[in-house]
């Protein structure tokens, strides 16, 4: 009886548990990347994305994190910039953020932006930043492609999030996935040296 009790309870954790695939770039790369493919055409007036990032990579040098581009425009980007702020990119200039450094440790990171109030923030482990304004009346087009750096756990919603939704997510609680791209089934095209690395983790 012992033994077949022993046996459900092993079985019942194995269904309650959710693979989670991460990106892992072994090395210090400009030409490996991870290209994702929407869900919906992105034509956007307001969005959220999230993400899961760690590096090693310190010091003065500037880190992709995400990249949508068009054939004209790098249309929303995301960046470490040379001085260590975190900045995003709207087919123009950026708009900067100076908070703490990424570094190992893995960090849970979402930009918010809204046109039309140009209302724009970034959150790190749940905490926000201060708001600014930035693009007013911006449209990001559709039309492009989008390449990941090291990160995991992308999603990307076409409207702002309220922050206790965001707060939620990096505590670990349930909450809807990206309409836009959902990391549980969006499409990877992987492109040089990238490895996905799966492991189970209990609902």
């Amino acid at each position: 009886m012992r033994l077949y009790a022993v046996l459900f309870l092993v079985a019942v954790s194995m269904m309650l548990a959710v693979s989670i695939k991460t990106l892992v770039f072994p090395s210090e790369t400009s030409t490996s990347y991870v290209e994702m493919v929407p869900q919906k055409p992105l034509n956007l007036r307001a969005f959220t994305l999230c993400m899961r990032v760690a590096t090693e990579l310190t010091g003065k040098r500037e880190i992709i994190r995400f990249a949508y581009r068009t054939q004209s425009y790098d249309e929303l980007n995301v960046w470490r910039e040379l001085d260590g702020r975190l900045s995003f990119y709207l087919a123009g200039e950026p708009v900067f953020f100076r908070v703490p450094e990424i570094g190992a440790l893995q960090t849970h990171l979402c930009v918010t932006w809204d046109s039309s109030s140009g209302a724009a923030a970034l959150f790190m482990d749940g905490r926000k930043s201060l708001t600014k304004i930035y693009n007013k009346g911006h449209t990001v087009q559709p039309g492009g492609k989008s390449f990941v750096g090291e990160i995991g756990d992308i999603n990307l919603w076409d409207s702002v999030l309220s922050d206790r939704t965001i707060q939620d997510m990096f505590s670990g609680k349930t909450v809807p996935t990206g309409n836009v791209f959902d990391w549980e089934t969006t499409k990877l095209n992987i492109n040089g040296e990238v490895v996905v690395v799966n492991t189970q983790q209990p609902l």
